[in-house]
Parts: C-alpha cells; structure tokens; sequence
C-alpha cells in the first residue's frame, strides 16, 4: 500500500492537559495561530486555559471572565471581551500577560459578533452591521473599515480574514439552509477591496488568500481562493472550490482562474467547509470540513491531490501553521491534528498514484521535495547535452534539490565560458538566487567566485537576504576578508568551536559565555585562561567569570583563584570569587572563607565591604571573627564571634565602633548574653558608656524585658540609668511598676518637675503606692502629691496631711485653683479635723460660684452642720441663684423648722420635687404629696400614699392625671392596692368629674387593664343611670361589647333596652362570638335582611328559617342566596326553583357542577335552557352537549349541533369517550373532523379497518401507536405492522414500540417489524440499534453480520450494553473498537478468550489510553501467550515505562523471554532496563556483550555491579569490574583488584588516567617488592607525568634499577632544560621591557614636574582613631607605605592602587565597588 502523501497525527489532547472537556467548543475555543490555544471555562469559578503548544503538557490557566478570548498570534498578548451588564454594548481589552499590565480597552457601542486576530499588532472586530480594525498599538480606537453586505444578515459569522498586504478582505458567515434542504448549512461571503472601496457579495463555506508566483512575472499575484456548496434547483448539491486572482498588475501575466470540484461522499452528503488555509512552503489548499474530511489542492492548478477523514470527532476550527506548511484541527472531542504534507512521500504519491508527473514536478519545485530525480534527471541530461544550458540550469535549480549537488556543480564548472557571455555556472547560481537559498556547497562555490573578483559586498548583499546556507567552510572562508561576517556565519552553521574563538579573540567574553550556555558547547577553558592571563588580565576575569556561570563548570573555581592568586593578583581573586559566590551555596563554603581571608590580610576595608553586603553567609565564621578583630574590624567581629567570652571582650571597645552599629548588634543576641554585655559595658566604663546603654534598653525592651533592665540598673546602683531608660518606656509601657519606679527614679534625683509631670499625666502608676511614698518622701513641693490624691480621690487623706504638715497654702490653692469641685470634701475632712469656722466660711466664700452646693450640704448635713450654710444659701438666693441645690437645702431647713413650709413648697418654682417629697416622707406625708404634686412625681406619689392609705387622694390625682402609664402602673396586678384605688374611682373621683377626656381616658385604661367586671361596673353606673353620658354611642357600643366579652347573659337586655350604638358593627362583632340569635335580633332591628338571611343560613344552617324568612321579605337578593343554600345542601331541584325565581344565571358554573355530582342532567337542561336565553357561554353549550349525551337524547343532541353553538365539540367527544358513551362520542368526532379521536372510537367498537383509515387522515404517533397495540392485542399483525411502520421512523416512539411487542412475546412479529424498517426512506439510528439488540437477544447468529454492515449507523453505547448482558463478547470487543473505546475493548479480550485474536489485540493495544492495560496486557500474554510476548512488546516499546516493565518480568523470573525488547529499550539508558541486561549478561556469561552494555549505557548501580563481577570466577568480568571502578574515580580498588588478577598493564593504565601521584608511586614500589624489573620500565613510561624525578632516583639507586630508570632519566633531563631555555628567553624579554618601561616613567614624571608648581600641596589621609598609622598586627599601614600601596614582602604585586586603612570605611567600599 502506498504512503499516504499527508501526515495527521495527534499533537496535544486538551482533555488530559485538564481543559473542561465542556467547553471545547466553537463559542469557548479560539486558536489564531499555531502557537496558541486559548479555552474560556465557565461554571462555579470563570478562567481562561491558554495552552503553548510549544510546551502543551503545562497550561497557564488564569481566573478571568470574560464572554471571548484570543491569544495573540506571536506574543504572550491576550485580547478579551465581555458584554457590558443592562447594555447592548462590549467591552474590550488588550493584556500583556508576560508584563502582568493593560495595554488597550475600548467599549463598542454595540455587539461584537466576532472578531480575530488580523495580524501581529491588528485585531479584526465584526459587528452586526460592520467591520472595525483595532490596533495594540497607541491610543487609537477602533477604525470602521466597511459595512456588511446584505447577505450577512442573520448570518453567524466564522471566519474573517486579510490578505498579506491587508488590502483585500472576506467576511464569511453560515446560515440554516434552504427549505428544499434544510440539514444543508448555507455559506455566505462578502469580499472587500480597501483600494477600491467595494464589497462583492458571494456564496463560500471558507476562504484563504495565498500567493503565487506566474513565470516570468516580477511580483508575485495575490490569489483569494473559497469552496462552496449549494444546493440546485433540481435538488442536486454542487460543491466547487475557485482560485482566482485579486488586483492583477498590468504588464504582468495574469493567473489563469481555477475551479475544482469539492467531492463529498455519499455519507457526508450534509457536510460542508468549516476552514481553509494555503501553505505558502509547498504551494498547496487544505481545506477541513465539519465532519473530518480533508481536503488538498495545489493552488497553481486547483488539482485535487488528496482527500481522506482526519477526524471521527466534528471539527470546529483550525489554523494554519507556517513553520511546518500544514494546517492544525481541533474536534469536539479536544484532539488538537495537525496534518501536514509527507515530504518523502507526496511526490511519488503524485506521479504514481495520481499520474500526474507535471504537479509532481512542480509540487518538488515549489517545496524543495525529494522524489522527482526519475522525472527531472531525463531531461536535464537531454538539456545539458544539447548545450541549452540556461533551460538546463533553471531545470536544476527548480527540481527540488533532485540536481542541486556537488556533481552538477562540477559540470557547470566544466563547461568552457562563451566569450562575451556570463559563464553556464554563473547563470546556474543567478537562477538559483532567484528562487531562493542557495545549498551549503552551492554557497561555498559562489564566494569562492565571488572573493576571486574582489566583490565581497555581494556577499553581504546576500547574507542579508537569507540567501546563503551557512556552513563551516564559508565561515573559513570569510574569515581572512571579514572577521565579522564570518563570525555571523558560523553562528548560523552552528560551528561552536569556531564562534568561541572567533569571540574570544574579538574580547567579548561575556558574549562567548552566553553562547556557550545557549549551545551547550564546551570549549578548553583551561588552555583559554592561562594565555589570556598575562596579557589581559581583565580578559581573564571575564573568562573565568564565564566558567563560574555554567553548571557545572568546566574548571574547579578554586584552581582558577589559584591562577590569580599564584600571579599575586588579588583584585581579580576577589573580583573572580565575588561573582562564582553570588548564589551563596553552602558547598562553597570554604571558597568564601578563602576569599574573606585574602582581603582580611591584605585589604581589610574590602573584606569589610564584601562582608556589608551580606551576600556569603556559609564561610569560617570564627576563623573570620578572630581575623576581624585583628585587623580592627570590632563591628565585624562581633557579628561572627559565637562565645559569650569573646563578645564581651570586644564590646567594649565601643571607642572603635559606630555607635547605631553597636545598638542594631545587640538585636541579633538572646536576651541572656544582650544582659551580660550590658553589664560589661556599664562595668568597663559606666560614664562613657551609660548612653550606649540607655539605647540598647530602649531598643530592645520587648527582647530583654523592662523588668530584667530595671533589676540590672538597679543592682549597678545606676539612677541615673534608670531615669533615662525608663523616661523612654513610660512613654508606651502600662505597666504600674515601671511608672512608680520613673516617679521614684526621678524623685532620687531631683527631677521634681519631671514628678509632677509623671503624677499629672501618667494614668498607669499605682495611686495608692505613689501617694505613700510622697508621703513619706516628704518633697518641698507638695504638687506631685495633690495630682495622685486628686486624680484617685484620695482628697480626705491629701487634706488630713496638708493640714497636719500646717501647709494651709496648699489647701487654699487646691481648692481655689486646681479642683473647686472638691471643696466640699476638703471641708468635711476639715470639720473632722476640728477646724474653725471661720478658715471654713472664709474657703467656701473665696471658693463661691465655683463651688458645687449639692455635694456641700450633703457633707455638711451628714455632720449635723447644715445650718451653718443658711447665710451662705440666702446669700446665693439673693444673687438670683436658681439652684436646685441651694433651693433644696432651704426648703429642708424650712421644713425642719416648721416656718410655713407649706408656702415654700406650693410658690417656690426651683427646689427638686423629689428631693424634697422624699425629705418630707417620715416628716408629713401631706407635704410630700404636696411636692410630688407639684413636680408630677406620679411613682413616688402613688407610693406614698399607698403607704398611708391616702386612696381618694391618690383616685382624684390619678383622674386629674389622664396618664395612661400611670393607670397601668395602679392597675397593674401586682398592685396590692388596687381594689382600693377601683373602688375610690367608681365611687367618689369619676362620679365627681364633668371632663369627657377624663372618663374616657378612664374607660380606656380599665380595658386596657382587661377588668371586664369592673368595667361593666363602672359602665353600667355612667350609662344606665342617667348620667350626662347615659346615650353616648362610644359607650353603649363598648357596654354591650363587654357583654359580649365579659358576661353573655346580659347581651339581649342590653339590645332591648338601647338604642343608639352601632348596630352592624356590633352584630358582626355578636356573630363572631357565636351569638346568633342576639346577631339576628340586632341585624332584624335595623333591617339588615341579608345579613340575618345569612346568619340564619350559615350560622343557624336552618334552610325552613331561611325558606320563611324568604316567602316574609321576597326580595330577588334573598330568594339568590337561599338557592345558593339549597345548591350547596345538595337539593338542585330547589335550588334551580329558586334561582328561576331570582332569575339569576350568575351561578350556572356552580349549578352544573352539582347538578353533574348528584347525577341529576335533567333539572340541569331545564335549567341551562334558562340560563342560555340570558348568557351565551360556550360552556354552557358544551354542557348542554353532554347532558343531552347523558340522558341519551342523541337526536336533541344532532339537532342542537345541527344550529349555531359555541359548544366545544372536542371537551364533550372526549369527556363522552371517557366515560364510555362511544355512538355519542364518534357523532361528535365526526362533526368536529378528529379523525385521531375518531380513530380511537372505532377502535373501541371493533371497527379496525375504518380505525385505520382514520388514522392515515390523522397520522400522528399517537394515533398510530394506539391503533398499533389495539391490533397486536386482537391478533391483527398485518394491520399492525402496517402501523408500526409509521411509528418506528420516529426515534422517541421506537423503545415503547419495541417493549409492548417484548412484553407479549411477540418476537418474531417485531423482528419482522424492524427488518422492515430497515429498508425505509426515513430509516434512522434508533431503528438498526434496536435491531441490533434484538439481534443480540434473540438471533445472535446475525448480529455480527448486522454490525459490519451498519456500524456507522447504530448507536453504538447503547448496543454495547446489550451485548455484555448477553455475554456476546467477540462483538462487543468489535463495537468497542469502532466506538474508539480502546481500552475497554482490550479488557473484554483478556477477559474473555473467545473474543481475543493477537494481530487486534495489538492493533487496539496501541490505541489504549490508559497505560495501565498495558502492563494488565503484558501480564496476560505471559499467563496465556508467552510465545507471543516479544511481538507485543515490540508495539509498545514506545509508549510502557521499561522500568516498569522490568519490575513485573523479575517478579514472574521472565527476563530471559524479553531479552530481544531489552535490547531494543536499552537505547533509552534506564537504570531497570540496564540492570536487567547486564543481569543477563552475567548469567550468560557473555563478558563481551556486558562491557558493549556498560560503555554504552552508564545509568545503572555501578558500584553493585563492580562488587558482583569482583567476586566472579571467570577473569573478564573481574576486569570489567576494574573497569567499572575506573569509570567511578576508585582508582585504588581498581589498582588493587588488577594487581590481584596480575593485569599489571589495566593497573597501570588505571594509575595514568587517576591523576593521582601517591598511588602511581605506591604501584612503583608494589612492582620493586614483587621484583617485576620489566612493570617497573613500563610503569615510568605510563605514569611519566605522575611520578616524582627525585622518588624515581632514589627507589632506582636503591634497589639496582637504574638501567631500567635510564629512559626516564633521559626524557626527564631534556624537559626541564626545555624548561630553563624558555624561562631564560623569558627573562631577557622582561628585563628589555622593564627597562623601556622605567625609561617611559621617567619621561612622564618629568611632564607631571612641569606642572607641580600649580598645585596645591597634598595632604595625608587621617589614620582610623587607635591606628597611629600601624597596623593591628604591629607593621606599618599599607596605605601608608610608598609607592601604589603594595608592601615590600609581596613580590611581583602589580601597581593596583589599592588605598590604605587610613581611608577608611567607605574609601574600601568605594574601592571595592570599582573593583
């Protein structure tokens, strides 16, 4: 079979990348360009997945809602969309998802219907009207481009494209199709020109614009190429795709249009173009429709080349992928294809398959594909030899690669040039260069041409149009002309080696280690650094920089420090070391101690500056804290000192450390060792470092804890301390203690004002604590004291000590300035005290207005003083003072001596009326009544006259009152007083009032206090005796209402005797307590007939009442709601009497209701008679119908059909069928046309055969189905059959079908039945399902046969079902298969042998998802086919994991039966895998495939394995062991087991390639012990570079081997003279350059000289404070030496310029920095 000339494979399913498979669909799925998918998931919580498809298996997903999303075609720039809310308008933004910011947003004015990305930086937006472009770019907004047609109305837009040079445009949208074929979408396009400003409406499924150069054209044409597919007038479907040319440039050849036909299959006759796109790489079409088909064209010619189903799934959209030149798909079922064109294949496919040799030829052309030598060799041959040999060369540069070889060159170059004329092989390249790119070999031949004419500028002509293949040899070429060109070129072939030297060689260092890193190449980096050392020191750096950057790197970072450093070049160790440090790993640990040490000794401000950026924390800390304080570095030391002892010790020198420094120290102690060198400092020098000490507490109180700061102040007897520490603390602290120590701290030490201030301000302090030690303290200034006791209310004891201590000042001014609210209490505790008059009258009057008098009196009344008061009160009084206070003390002193207080207490308007009342309480009960009266004091007086039983007094006040909460108070029950209080109101207060509001706000409390008995009482006592209330309606309302609530026997007399209250409300409320007959009496006194009808209907239920009390007033309203009393009691023959006689038809709803339950039809048609003169009701009519149908009057019931009705002729036919009255119901079915219901009728009376043709009239299923089962229940087959035919076509129908034959056990009938239907026009799935159930149940012999046949036609999940109940497993492995179930089809074959066949098995083995059948598969095969194991494997090989693999086989002992599927996994270099087979090896004992194995393939447990072959008994594997210890850096077991074996010649190879010098000497004196004079020659040879020349010497002159050592000797001493010649020569070159270099120093001192006369004198730098210019070791300061700051004992050190340590901090930082 032939190669298919189209690749399809699988690229990602979104399903197992975790995409909602929900939301793979048109409206949620976007992909515009094949970098990106984009998938909107919707649900409980909205994102957006976008998958890369450069890394598919890790999608971004993001929490964006949004109504679309398009992922921008090149760039991670996502456009969204959403509806904006209330509003027919779209929001747009543009994001950049990689910059994490919004670019652009728009709000549209109306809906966007569609829209995609155009280009790069465009965005083509569809709305229902027209087209917009929006750009990423600036601010612009959308720009409206055109309207659309017409015939893009209703339309659903899919696809909108631009031509390359965005000046042609098409817009196409589908539509449901035309009513001759409805199934057929239709496609509709509009084609825009922006030059022309014109739109062309056409009809297209899709569309794609390409390009297409015409021979001998200059510009290449712009082609529009669209498939469509109609359907004609005559029925038939015309499919056809059009290329034809947009904008043709005149003076150019036109593109000639094509047309092809789109050719569908029978089974896709309904299918049409979702998407297409050309491929401008092989010049082809692919065209993909909706249900998988695809199609490919070439563009030239529109000649179909293949067509095939891609997809089993509906496929929904696609994009075109250039890189590739194919087309990626993605179906509904969330496979993403990509199809592309075989390059190996398409050009046979072509010529033989489709013999057509032309588009092969010109499909190689176009694309550059193999496969057309046979066409184009003939030809060429024919061309070449005839002398064309331009036709010749244009054949071979447009065949494809097929003569574009080294051999065609060489006959161009062969051929003679003709004089005058370009030479055959210029012309062949000019051809060539016009197609394209030109071949490595073509490239290298050209330049050679061209560099032999001196034009190089041709070249970069060329190179910068990407028209020549880099290769190696042109970058050879190039490089003696242009350096740079060819280091370009290079890049471009990929020849790493020669980019690294060509880079390093420019000096671009870090460009050359950024190549290296992209590459992955490794140059010698050795060799590089150590020639690039001396002459360009920087350069080294940045070449050892490049080393420490790769990982791992090429060379040990401490070797390179050592190069550096052996050359006394400490600023590029540093600088080298700083950088391989950066990432601070902790393996690096002794690299940063190195680098620390280096400038520790040498350069201690850069160590101290390295060490300030924090960036090394894993180095030596205390090998650097020692070296730290060394070198004076105090700060330093203390950060990596880890021992208390040492801490301490530097601590104090706190003369050499920045104080903010030292403070931030302490933060990094435990609060223990942070007290211990607290201590130490105030210890060392309590003076000097008492600040220092006061910002370490104060910094670091939470740490160290307030408490244990205080202890140690205290214990170093520090007040002063203390006072500062914790002036900062109180500040923040709530802590009591700590403010009563600030108050006691500051007292010590004289801070008085800082006391006041604490004892004012502070509000945590203990008072009480406080106020005992200023007591006792005793301070001159007594203010501290007064602000504790009059904060806390200490006022007695602050007076009792002010007046023991005779400060009478301090009383004065306290009272008079600090607190006058006071005053009173000082007075009292002066009157205890015994203090004279005089001092207290002279303190209240200076005190006066100020003074509160309430809290006065009341001190000065509890020490039987308060007459002392009176001149001061009637001197208040006097001023106009309206006090309460003032007025309540004279009145008590009124009181109290009894001077007309009643006077007082009715005319004084200021006094407190409860103060007072309650003053007078035990005094005069009268006068406190007298007071409460006065201020409304309702509580205290009911009370008080409770007390005294003062209850007529308290019942006029309360009438008088008219407060309604004070009646719920005196009526309340828990008032033991209130029968009292009732009686007093009834008898003497309401009797005595004439007020109207005071008897009904009594009244209302008396209900409101729910006293039913009562009220009557007192109602009774205002209305029926002839009082001036006695015919008040309110009250003879709420008199019988009581009544009726209270005491019911008294309602009737009370109706008897009054007549003024309201009668209809008091009967509603009389029938709502259940008193009829008084409600009857009332509503019979006020002639409320309807009312009493009612109460005697439905409260008496006494219908004879009713009757009389009608026949009594004979009203047409009474005589209706007496029938409506009868009607509801059943009697309709009354009740139709009585509505005759009210002639009310209102009713017939209710009347035919229980006319038609009590079966009484004939008073219903006398009555309907009635009611239809007055009403024209359709239900009335209908009714009137059926009870002519009831009483069997069918010739009334065809006459009153016969006339004009409004009867629902169906309702009554129906209700008549219901019930059984058939003849009455088929006369209505007839007159009515209901030949469905008619149809059932029939079949009621047993008239099939009418019934039948009835249903054919009706033809619906129901119809159908009835008559249907009615025919299989009478044994009527053929009729039913007949039926069932119309029935099955209808999918829901099919099932209940299927079961009423089942149920019976007609299976042979619906067999029959099914067969049938088979065959019919409108046949669907449903129909060859359920036949293949049937099948499966009842005829399994014919179900296979069924399933080949119609296995695209049946619904196969539902078949499958079937088939596991009936065990029929072969074909539910075949309906698996065909469903794409993969891997429950392999299951059922396992599971059941009969179904499993190997060459499916394997088929469907390879198509399984889940992976672990594959392993279920592998267990299988060895349980039941092992011979067959290898073969399975062989189709898995790709897709197990062989570790897994492995695993299972040694479990089962099967290694040995897979050994061929080893073989073939090892290439994959897995441990299992390579395990396994080494295993076999040793069981096999097959050395040599072992060592092949562990050459190849070093991922396996070598050590494991070296240790087994060790103890192996045949010699081979116990060498290959030596072997493995070799390849694992164990040279010493490896010596060792070789020297065991006696293979000295392994152990001496061993000991070469270890490197190591003590073991090649230990192996030199193994071979002397053992007397192996010849192993002891051989082993100087093979270790030469290893061994010592003195060790050498010594073993040969001392053991009598030196003829053997003479060749060593020899080799030995011509080396080393080597060596001295080349040092001498050395020598004498850097004396003659020192020399010229002291002579130019000498010249350029004597130009400085010139100018020093200028200049200011320079001043020294100040040495560190301490220093005195030495170092802390004792030798003098670098920077302080001659010179460049070099000392003397570092020979060879280069003039660096480093400063001295008298710079400082900063000038080594800054000097770092450079460095």
């Amino acid at each position: 079979m032939a190669t298919p000339p189209v690749t399809v494979k699988e690229v990602v399913s979104l399903t197992s990348t975790g995409v909602n498979p929900q939301c793979i669909s048109f409206t949620n799925l976007t992909m515009e360009s094949e970098k990106f998918i984009c998938v909107r998931e919707t649900g409980a919580a909205n994102s957006v997945v976008i998958v890369d498809m450069a890394n598919p298996s890790q999608p971004m997903k993001r929490p964006i809602t949004a109504d679309s999303a398009l992922m921008n075609p090149v760039s991670k720039v996502i456009a969204l969309k959403a509806t904006v809310a209330g509003a027919a308008q779209d929001h747009l933004q543009i994001f950049n998802i990689e910059m994490k910011s919004k670019m652009k947003s728009h709000q549209m004015p109306e809906s966007v219907v569609f829209w995609t990305w155009i280009g790069p930086s465009m965005l083509g937006i569809v709305t229902n009207t027209a087209v917009y472009h929006w750009s990423m770019e600036g601010d612009a907004a959308p720009a409206k481009v055109f309207d659309r047609t017409p015939n893009l109305n209703g339309a659903q837009i899919i696809s909108y494209r631009a031509s390359q040079d965005m000046k042609w445009f098409t817009l196409v949208g589908i539509a449901p199709g035309d009513p001759s074929r409805p199934s057929l979408v239709k496609g509709n396009m509009q084609l825009y020109s922006a030059q022309q400003q014109r739109s062309q409406a056409l009809e297209a499924h899709a569309a794609a614009f390409a390009t297409h150069h015409v021979p001998g054209n200059a510009q290449k044409s712009q082609l529009v190429a669209f498939a469509q597919k109609t359907a004609q007038p005559d029925g038939s479907v015309s499919s056809k795709l059009h290329v034809i040319e947009l904008g043709a440039v005149p003076g150019q050849t036109p593109f000639t249009k094509r047309q092809a036909e789109l050719f569908f299959p029978p089974d896709f006759a309904d299918d049409f173009p979702v998407s297409m796109h050309a491929s401008e790489k092989y010049g082809v079409l692919y065209v993909v429709t909706k249900m998988g088909l695809l199609f490919v064209y070439d563009v030239e010619t529109a000649t179909a080349i293949y067509r095939n189903k891609v997809s089993n799934d509906p496929v929904f959209i696609a994009a075109n992928a250039p890189s590739v030149g194919g087309v990626y798909a993605v179906n509904r079922r969330g496979q993403v294809l990509l199809m592309n064109i075989n390059e190996q294949a398409v050009v046979p496919f072509v010529s033989g398959q489709l013999k057509n040799p032309e588009l092969a030829l010109s499909l190689a052309q176009k694309g550059n594909l193999p496969g057309a030598e046979a066409l184009v060799m003939p030809k060429f041959e024919a061309l070449f030899g005839s002398g064309n040999f331009k036709a010749a060369a244009e054949l071979a540069a447009a065949s494809g690669g097929a003569l574009r070889t080294k051999e065609t060159i060489a006959r161009f170059q062969n051929v003679p040039a003709v004089p005058g004329q370009n030479s055959p092989l210029l012309q062949y390249f000019g051809i060539c260069l016009q197609r394209g790119q030109l071949n490595a070999f073509e490239a290298v031949e050209l330049a050679k041409l061209v560099l032999a004419q001196n034009k190089k500028q041709l070249l970069d002509t060329w190179m910068a149009e990407d028209k020549l293949e880099c290769s190696e040899e042109l970058g050879d070429l190039l490089q003696r002309v242009d350096p740079d060109m060819a280091l370009r070129v290079y890049i471009k072939a990929k020849a790493n080696g020669k980019v690294v030297a060509a880079l390093a060689q420019k000096g671009e260092f870090e460009k050359m280690g950024k190549y290296c890193e992209m590459t992955g190449h490794k140059p010698d980096y050795a060799y590089m650094l150590q020639s690039t050392l001396m002459s360009n020191p920087q350069g080294a750096v940045q070449i050892a920089i490049q080393i420490g950057k790769q990982n791992p790197p090429p060379m040990d970072p401490n070797a390179v420090a050592d190069l550096f450093l052996q050359r006394n070049m400490i600023r590029e160790a540093t600088s080298f070391l700083l950088d391989v440090l950066k990432e601070d790993n902790e393996e690096q640990a002794g690299m940063q101690t190195k680098v620390l040490e280096i400038n520790l000794v040498t350069f201690p401000n850069v160590a101290d500056a390295i060490l300030g950026q924090g960036k090394l924390t894993h180095y030596d800390r205390p090998r650097i804290a020692q070296l730290c304080e060394k070198a004076g570095l105090y700060m330093r030391a203390l950060q990596h000192y880890t021992e208390v002892s040492d801490l301490k010790r530097c601590c104090v020198n706190t003369h050499s450390i920045d104080p903010q420094a030292l403070i931030e120290w302490f933060g990094t102690l435990s609060a223990e060792w942070a007290l211990e060198c607290v201590k130490e400092l105030l210890v060392s020098n309590p003076r000097q470092n008492l600040q220092i000490v006061v910002s370490v507490c104060k910094e670091y109180t939470e740490q160290l804890t307030a408490e244990a700061i205080v202890h140690l102040l205290e214990e170093q007897n520090s007040m002063e301390g203390l006072f500062f520490y914790l002036g900062a603390l109180i500040a923040t602290s709530e802590d009591p203690e700590m403010h009563f120590k600030y108050i006691e701290a500051a007292s010590k030490t004289g801070q008085i004002k800082e006391v006041e201030r604490v004892t004012r301000e502070s509000n945590f302090y203990d008072p009480e604590k406080a106020k005992v030690f200023l007591m006792e303290a005793k301070l001159p200034d007594a203010r501290p004291l007064i602000n504790v006791c009059d904060r806390f209310n200490f006022v007695g004891d602050l007076t009792t000590y002010l007046y023991q201590n005779n400060m009478m000042r301090y009383i004065e001014g306290y009272v008079q300035k600090v607190n006058p609210s006071n005053a009173p209490f000082v007075v009292g505790a002066l009157l205890d005290q015994e203090c004279s008059e005089d001092f207290l009258q002279n303190l209240i009057l200076s005190v006066r207005s100020l003074l509160p008098v309430g809290p006065l009196v009341e001190e000065v009344g509890k020490r039987n003083r308060l007459k002392m008061l009176t001149p001061f009160l009637e001197h208040l009084v006097s001023e106009g003072s309206v006090d309460a206070n003032v007025h309540n003390a004279l009145g008590m002193i009124l009181i109290d001596s009894n001077s007309n207080p009643e006077h007082f207490l009715a005319t004084n308007e200021h006094y407190d009326s409860k103060v007072v009342g309650k003053y007078c309480e035990k005094r005069d009960p009268n006068l406190a009544c007298v007071a409460y009266k006065r201020g409304k004091c309702d509580i205290e007086l009911v009370n008080v006259t409770n007390k005294n039983s003062l209850f007529k007094l308290q019942s006029r006040y309360v009438v008088e009152r008219m407060d309604v909460d004070l009646w719920a108070h005196v009526l309340a029950d828990e008032n033991p007083h209130r029968r009292n209080l009732i009686d007093q109101v009834v008898s003497t207060a309401l009797p005595e009032s004439k007020n109207p509001e005071q008897v009904s706000v009594t009244v209302k409390a008396f209900m409101t206090a729910e006293m039913p008995q009562e009220l009557i009482e007192l109602l009774e006592k205002i209305v029926l005796q002839n009082s001036a209330f006695s015919n008040n309606p309110n009250l003879q309302n709420l008199l019988i209402l009581t009544a009726i609530k209270a005491d019911k026997t008294r309602v009737m007399d009370y109706i008897n005797r009054l007549d003024a209250f309201n009668g209809p409300e008091v009967g509603e409320i009389a029938v709502g307590n259940e008193l009829y007959e008084e409600a009857f009496a009332i509503f019979k006194k006020f002639d409320l007939h309807l009312d009493a009808m009612k109460v005697l209907l439905e409260c008496l239920e006494s219908i004879e009442r009713g009757l009389e009390y009608a026949q009594r007033v004979d009203t047409n309203e009474v005589w209706s709601q007496l029938a409506k009393a009868q009607l509801a009691a059943g009697d309709v023959g009354a009740a139709v009497a009585a509505y005759i006689k009210a002639g009310d038809s209102s009713d017939h709803g209710d009347v035919i209701d229980v006319a038609k339950r009590c079966d009484d039809y004939e008073a219903l048609v006398s009555y309907l008679v009635m009611v239809r003169k007055k009403v024209k009701d359709a239900k009335v009519d209908t009714e009137l119908c059926y009870a002519y149908a009831r009483i069997d009057k069918l010739s009334d019931l065809e006459e009153f059909i016969a006339t004009p009705n409004a009867a629902n002729r169906a309702v009554v036919g129906d209700r008549c069928f219901d019930e059984g009255l058939y003849e009455a119901a088929k006369v209505m079915f007839i007159s009515d046309s209901n030949w469905g219901r008619l149809a059932s009728t029939l079949v009621k009376l047993h008239q099939f055969q009418a019934a039948v043709d009835a249903a054919r009239k009706a033809n619906t299923a129901r119809t159908w189905k009835e008559i249907c089962f009615a025919c299989v229940d009478e044994g009527e087959f053929r009729l039913a059959q007949l039926c069932g035919l119309n029935i099955i076509v209808q999918a829901d129908e099919l099932e209940e079908i299927s079961e009423y034959y089942q149920i019976r056990g007609r299976f042979d009938e619906l067999l029959s039945l099914m067969e049938a239907g088979v065959g019919l026009e409108r046949a669907h799935m449903g129909i060859f399902t359920e036949l293949g159930i049937l099948y499966a149940k009842h005829r399994p012999e014919k179900l296979m046969e069924h399933l080949k046949l119609f296995s695209t036609r049946i619904n196969i999940p539902r078949l499958i079902r079937a088939c596991e109940e009936m065990a029929a497993w072969k074909e539910l492995s075949f309906l698996y298969v065909a469903y794409d179930e993969f891997d429950n089809a392999a299951g059922v074959m396992m599971a059941h042998p009969d179904a499993w066949e190997h060459v499916s098995f394997k088929d469907v083995c390879v198509k399984v998802a889940n992976a672990e059948i594959y392993y279920k598969a592998l267990s299988f095969y060895l349980e039941e086919h092992p011979t067959q194991l290898v073969d399975l494997l062989a189709v898995l090989t790709p897709r197990v994991d062989h570790s897994r693999v492995v695993d299972l086989m040694r479990k089962r002992n099967h290694l040995a039966l897979v050994k061929p599927y080893l073989a073939q996994a090892q290439t994959n270099n897995l441990q299992a895998v390579n395990d396994a087979v080494n295993e076999l090896c040793i069981e096999e004992e097959d050395y040599e495939a072992l060592r092949n194995s562990i050459d190849l393939y070093d991922n396996f447990d070598q050590i494991s394995l070296a240790l087994r072959c060790e103890s192996h008994e045949l010699i081979e594997f116990r060498r290959i062991s030596g072997h493995i210890y070799q390849k694992n850096k164990r040279w010493k077991q490896s010596v060792e087991l070789a020297k065991r074996d006696g293979l000295f010649k392994d152990a001496m190879e061993a000991c070469a390639q270890s490197g190591d010098k003590e073991l090649a000497e230990s192996l030199l004196k193994y071979f002397i012990d053992e007397n192996n004079k010849e192993c002891f020659a051989a082993c100087l040879y093979t270790c030469y570079d290893l061994l010592r020349a003195d060790v050498v010497f010594e073993l040969a002159w001392m053991h009598g081997l030196m003829e053997y050592s003479m060749p060593y000797m020899i080799q030995f001493m011509r080396e080393y003279s080597g060596k001295v010649d080349a040092l001498i020569a050395d020598k004498k070159d850097r004396n003659l350059e020192k020399v010229e270099a002291e002579k130019e120093a000498v010249k350029e001192q004597m130009n400085q000289n010139l100018y020093a006369q200028l200049l200011p004198a320079a001043l020294p730098a100040p040495p560190m404070p301490g220093m005195d210019g030495m170092s802390p070791g004792g030798g003098a300061v670098y920077g302080a030496m001659p010179g460049m700051g070099s000392p003397n004992g570092m020979n060879g050190m280069p003039p660096m310029g480093m400063p001295g340590m008298g710079g400082g901090i900063d000038a080594g930082a800054k000097d770092f920095e450079e460095t």
